[in-house]
């Protein structure tokens, strides 16, 4: 294969240690080595990868959390340019501004459906078993090269905003990596089997619908304190959704799965732990307020989590 998923890892690494060192010479920032320690940090996970022991990458996430939790990321100056600049260009630009975000989509897509089995020399294209990633990594690489062309800036600039931007995220840019892993740390400490014992112990289970209630509730709560719906479904759908929807009251597995998974997704809505869907969007939008988004979507959130609650008790046993 001639382009592997680890060639983005490295390209994601170098673009953390480029942050670093920009943080590094910023004297606007007042905690300036604190925050390019954390982002340099974080490119050694990236560069390194399976090179670094499990211990040693452990610690490098502790530290990071430590770093974090006592205050250490601050903002810096960025080398913004001057506001009448920029709306000369978005005026100019118009329409256009949105075509590197639309190449984005477009290539992944072609990527992994008609390019997918394209060979040069007779090797693969992609790698085949990161298929999608390694398709969204290019289609990335791509927007970037067009938004340097459309707007006539160049790729220096391209990093003082990257810079900008991982640092309105700060520490939230990082959990999507932390909590990817959460759940699986959490069915191997038994944290499923706890929920059962608990639900069993306190909650009338003898009720389907309360059974059906408490499975779709817990999903979206433990969305909430984990930010990741693939990092709830396993210690739900052991404590809950597995032995008393399906084993119980004879639900049928795929509906309790879907339909439990829409339900964490209402915790996503919920949460700034899901930082790549709702920090991000505010650091992006420049807006004030960083949990804007949040409170913009509950309003939706929990009709929905009421409707999956009434979806799964009516469908359950088809």
């Amino acid at each position: 294969m001639i382009i592997l998923l680890d060639y983005f890892y490295l390209v994601l690494g170098a673009m953390l240690t480029v942050a670093a060192f920009m943080t590094l010479r910023d004297k606007h920032n007042p905690k300036r080595f604190t925050t390019a320690l954390f982002w340099g940090l974080y490119a050694v996970v990236y560069l390194a990868g399976e090179r670094i022991a499990p211990v040693v990458a452990g610690a490098i996430m502790i530290f990071m959390a430590l770093i974090a939790g006592f205050g250490g990321i601050a903002l810096g100056k960025y080398g913004f340019l001057p506001e009448g600049e920029r709306r000369a260009s978005a005026q100019r630009l118009g329409n256009r501004l949105f075509i590197p975000a639309l190449i984005i989509p477009v290539v992944t897509m072609l990527g992994s459906t008609l390019l997918k089995d394209v060979t040069i020399n007779g090797m693969l294209l992609f790698e085949q078993k990161h298929l999608t990633l390694v398709a969204l990594g290019c289609a990335s690489l791509l927007a970037v090269a067009a938004a340097c062309w459309l707007t006539r800036s160049t790729p220096v600039q391209g990093m003082r905003e990257w810079r900008r931007l991982v640092d309105a995220v700060g520490w939230a840019l990082v959990l999507p990596h932390m909590l990817a892993v959460l759940g699986l740390l959490f069915v191997e400490a038994g944290v499923g089997k706890a929920v059962a014992h608990v639900a069993t112990s306190y909650v009338a289970m003898d009720s389907r619908f309360v059974a059906v209630a408490v499975f779709c509730i817990g999903m979206a709560l433990f969305t909430i304190v984990m930010g990741n719906g693939f990092a709830a479904f396993p210690v739900m759908a052991g404590g809950v959704g597995i032995p008393i929807l399906v084993g119980v009251y004879g639900a049928n597995p795929a509906i309790m799965a879907a339909i439990g998974m829409f339900s964490a997704y209402c915790g996503t809505l919920m949460t700034p732990m899901a930082a790549n869907f709702n920090i991000v969007p505010a650091a992006l939008l420049e807006l004030p307020d960083k949990n804007a988004v949040i409170k913009a979507q509950i309003p939706t959130a929990l009709p929905l989590l009421g409707a999956n609650i009434l979806l799964l008790y009516f469908l359950m046993n088809m």
